[in-house]
């Protein structure tokens, strides 16, 4: 490793987090679970809607389901599709999964059925468990994969005989939200769950080198394709996400959080999504936390209500959630004495609203950077101060970053360029794309991210943004993500969207989406000001106003589609 890349930033390390993490300690993620379910046994291990598991009660039931798919005559490393949202069964599948030897392929529960049938042919599954609000979509398709065994699951399962009874009723009946299906040979999660417990989980040899994990990413670059995430890879990431937490817990002045005190943390974000997977759902076996799952933030009174019945520790989210909850007066008067860590991801958080959630909370969000790729963790803000630093921080533990030229060559701090990652948290390849992943990996093993960013000489890393992302006006260069973070300090600005279009005279234009806070808000307020803080050329030349913006389903503001949009009307 040259002068460039040595990693000067452990200079600026919390003096609690350590610069290497043991992500040898488990020989796999089994190790860690099944270690979880036994030091942790009595604890709660997971709530939805008010219900809670204990560690007890997942190992059993998860022993169960292994036992079951084990039962089938599925081979070694076969792959098992779950496409739910975050309930119960969820973690109970997982864990599963992976002790009957198996591979977990998290499915979005919203695709189409051309999305979800490309997944499930790439991915070459060969069993699925699906919520059946959305077995629909899999009837559609299933017949031209691999799929052979089908496991449907009710918005009822596992919250008891009386209660689930009753939701699944309101579910089906009253909501009306479980649209007629045939899936023939398919069999209910309950069924399986009885005939698993008469059968033996067989143990299986599980090392650190086979597969955990596909995780798809969103296809925002071609076709979607599926990240090969092995067993030391998560490992490494819980581990490393561990570690980086340790200093907001150990804060004297909130009060130290100890070996003996529950962690709970709030996981708004799907589990089908790498964030949620590691940060809350793995990384709460490792700590024998309880985890709050809930299976529809965009539903913010439910959201509020599940979060006020705890005092939460932790929050990962997205800009855009933490936003939506911040215009909740009933979030803004719950109880956050206990919340330690906010983990911002998925998109850049504007300085607005972090400092208000800082005003209203006292609890920082501590921004942070990652991909499916890497597990998702690469870089994350110290949490021991409420300062906004306005990048995505430092390298995690056992993590090296470069900033690389055009030519793969390394730049120095303070020079643009595309980011790549080094560490035990960066995936194998993609899933039967030898040439895609040839060309996402230097030789060296830094993975390419795609993303331009700047490292400073303390070691913080600020994204400019995504090259495809980048308005070139009249040859200079704009990125979105600065024209969006000073936009959102207009007080009548609730969300905003840059992008680039065609324009006659400078090549291309920045066109601004925005949503009112203030119904009256004016483009001419908005331009005025812009005027006062961005040089002439990075302000919006269009501005439109929209009632919403269009998001991934972690709350992700899809730039993608509101340019794609704009081209159509443009031709």
């Amino acid at each position: 490793m040259n002068a460039i890349q040595e990693r000067f930033w452990l200079a600026s390390y919390p003096a609690a987090v350590p610069a290497d993490i043991d992500w040898t300690r488990y020989g796999s993620l089994v190790h860690l679970i099944e270690e979880a379910f036994r030091r942790y046994a009595r604890r709660p291990a997971y709530e939805c809607m008010e219900r809670t598991l204990s560690f007890r009660a997942v190992d059993e039931l998860s022993r169960n389901f292994g036992a079951w798919l084990q039962s089938r005559g599925l081979q070694p490393c076969a792959l098992v599709d779950i496409m739910m949202p975050n309930l119960l069964q969820y973690p109970v599948a997982i864990a599963g999964i992976l002790r009957a030897g198996y591979v977990v392929v998290n499915v979005n529960p919203l695709y189409t059925a051309r999305e979800l049938e490309h997944q499930l042919r790439d991915s070459g599954a060969e069993a699925i468990v699906v919520l059946e609000n959305f077995a629909a979509t899999l009837a559609e398709v299933v017949g031209n994969t691999q799929v052979r065994h089908v496991v449907v699951t009710s918005v009822g399962d596992l919250l008891g005989p009386v209660r689930g009874r009753v939701i699944d009723f309101a579910v089906r009946h009253l909501k009306k939200s479980v649209p007629e299906f045939e899936l023939q040979n398919a069999m209910r999660f309950g069924e399986v769950l009885d005939q698993g417990m008469r059968l033996q989980l067989r143990p299986v040899e599980i090392r650190g080198d086979d597969v955990a994990f596909l995780q798809y990413t969103g296809g925002t670059t071609g076709v979607s394709k599926g990240a090969t995430l092995l067993h030391r890879n998560v490992v490494a990431n819980v581990l490393q996400s561990e570690a980086w937490m340790q200093p907001a817990l150990a804060n004297p002045a909130k009060g130290a959080v100890g070996e003996d005190d529950q962690l709970v943390s709030a996981c708004a974000l799907p589990l089908y999504h790498i964030f949620a997977l590691t940060v809350c759902c793995l990384l709460g076996m490792r700590t024998g936390g309880l985890v709050v799952l809930i299976p529809n933030p965009r539903d913010i009174p439910a959201t509020v209500r599940a979060i006020g019945r705890h005092r939460i520790n932790m929050f990962p989210a997205v800009n855009t959630l933490y936003n939506a909850l911040l215009q909740d007066d009933d979030f803004r008067r719950l109880d956050f004495s206990g919340l330690r860590v906010s983990n911002g991801g998925g998109m850049a958080v504007q300085k607005a609203v972090a400092d208000e959630w800082l005003r209203v909370t006292g609890c920082p969000i501590c921004e942070g950077y990652g991909l499916s790729e890497t597990s998702p963790s690469a870089t994350c803000n110290p949490t021991d101060t409420d300062a906004f630093s306005g990048t995505i921080g430092l390298p995690m533990p056992s993590t090296d970053i470069v900033i690389r030229d055009d030519d793969g060559n390394d730049l120095p701090p303070g020079a643009t360029g595309e980011i790549c990652i080094r560490g035990p948290q960066v995936m194998a390849g993609y899933w039967n794309r030898p040439q895609e992943t040839a060309n996402v990996m230097y030789p060296d093993g830094f993975l390419k991210t795609g993303d331009i960013g700047i490292i400073d000489e303390r070691g913080y890393i600020r994204i400019v943004d995504r090259k495809k992302d980048m308005i070139l006006v009249s040859g200079f260069n704009v990125y979105p993500n600065e024209i969006e973070g000073v936009v959102a300090h207009h007080p009548g600005v609730l969300e905003c969207a840059a992008i680039g279009v065609p324009d006659a005279r400078s090549g291309e234009a920045v066109k601004l989406f925005v949503v009112k806070k203030d119904p009256h808000l004016t483009d001419r307020d908005i331009i005025e000001f812009c005027r006062e803080q961005l040089t002439g050329y990075k302000k919006p030349k269009y501005i439109e106003f929209r009632t919403e913006l269009p998001k991934s389903n972690v709350g992700k503001i899809l730039r993608r589609e509101l340019r794609d949009e704009a081209l159509k009307k443009a031709a």
